[in-house]
């Protein structure tokens, strides 16, 4: 049986691209994009659902942050506040987060990439979550982003290919198939720039 750090270990080694060959499922929609280049994060999720562009419902999910977590944001269909900018970035960095994915759009992008917090969202907009408390709002409950349910808890991947949302016991019964695989792949990169026949390197069926 995997434990915890040993399952973090190998997803360290991972790329998380090769999950996708034998993972069909958890990964979160591609308009959910890294908003900084060259990053890999790996940290469990802590959820917050934030209605009728409610600011407080996101400040509240940041006091609690823990040092590891990965803030995912579901902003309940609202395409068009921003719900993260430079200060929410500067203190989730502050609690030790690991990175923020949000299902909707972030603010101040200059200042995010300056900070260096891995954000990953659908774009930028100047018009931004309010002051307000809203009743639709939730913390630490199970939540949708990018059509994928994330759990307070689950693992978050995320590359600059995209984000991979899943839970530790789905990722440990598949995480040395990807290993073996990322092992073989210098070598079919190495015959195929030799010259070798795609027939004798690929499989074809």
């Amino acid at each position: 049986m995997m434990n915890e750090q040993q399952l973090r270990e190998k997803l360290e080694r991972v790329s998380f691209a090769t999950l996708g060959h034998f993972l069909e499922d958890g990964f979160v929609s591609p308009a959910i994009r890294a908003q900084l280049s060259g990053i890999k994060v790996i940290g469990r999720a802590r959820t917050v659902s934030v209605g009728n562009a409610d600011a407080f419902a996101v400040n509240r999910a940041l006091a609690w942050l823990q040092v590891g977590d990965v803030l995912v944001i579901d902003m309940q269909g609202d395409h068009e506040h921003a719900c993260v900018g430079a200060v929410t970035s500067c203190a989730a960095a502050a609690q030790g987060a690991q990175a923020i994915v949000v299902d909707g759009l972030v603010t101040d992008l200059n200042e995010l990439r300056a900070a260096r917090l891995p954000v990953f969202a659908r774009g930028t907009s100047l018009l931004t979550t309010k002051l307000r408390s809203d009743p639709c709002s939730a913390q630490n409950v199970e939540i949708r982003c990018g059509g994928v349910p994330v759990r307070p808890g689950d693992w978050v991947l995320g590359d600059d290919n995209g984000v991979l949302i899943s839970s530790g016991e789905h990722l440990a019964a598949i995480i040395d198939q990807a290993l073996d695989s990322d092992e073989a792949e210098p070598l079919l990169l190495e015959r195929l720039t030799r010259g070798e026949p795609i027939d004798a390197v690929l499989r074809l069926d």
